[in-house]
């Protein structure tokens, strides 16, 4: 444990958090507001609504999607015009797409059940706690396992599996079976 010889007052100020800075949304507030009733009314929903519908539905919000792409209930997409995915792709149910950048999932992918495909995040080195978001890429024939979290600025190589319940916060190189969780580690923030 890191001794900690300085006073207890906090450096945080999130009271000059900007959530206009860093983060380009791509589409007016209208769109936003839309597809969020319309994420809520079938994306989210438990009910099996066809993936041909969904898909429709995407594109016509600006994704880029293959064909032959299967989509499970009560998937969470943030932003549907920033996804592009490739053929032959299976998202499972509740996996989650949290895609402040552009997530790009290449063809033959698999994203099992409860993944998190987080590209957004905080700068903790800052006081107000700014955004520090990036796109992530899923290449060719990679499949992510059960609930892995994989955070901005990452991208998983070709033909890789992630193992259930790993951490990625790196790049992983192409042709591996990897579990990644990092390990036990303490450093000063300030």
């Amino acid at each position: 444990m890191i001794e900690n010889n300085e006073a207890s007052i906090s450096k945080v100020k999130l009271s000059g958090f900007n959530p206009s800075a860093g983060l380009d949304r791509g589409a007016p507030r209208w769109k936003e507001a839309i597809w969020y009733l319309i994420k809520v009314l079938i994306f989210r929903s438990a009910l099996p609504y066809p993936s041909k519908l969904k898909i429709s539905i995407l594109r016509a919000f600006g994704a880029k999607i293959g064909k032959d792409t299967v989509l499970k209930p009560k998937i969470n997409i943030h932003f549907p015009w920033k996804l592009d995915i490739g053929n032959n792709v299976w998202i499972g149910e509740e996996v989650f797409i949290l895609n402040f950048e552009k997530v790009t999932i290449g063809d033959n992918v698999c994203i099992s059940q409860r993944a998190f495909l987080c590209g957004g995040n905080h700068n903790y080195k800052n006081p107000s706690m700014d955004y520090r978001n990036g796109p992530i890429t899923l290449e060719d024939g990679c499949w992510v396992g059960a609930c892995c979290f994989v955070g901005p600025n990452v991208t998983i190589g070709v033909d890789t599996v992630v193992v259930a319940g790993s951490i990625v916060t790196k790049n992983v190189a192409a042709n591996l079976v990897c579990r990644i969780n990092p390990k036990e580690f303490q450093k000063r923030r300030w």
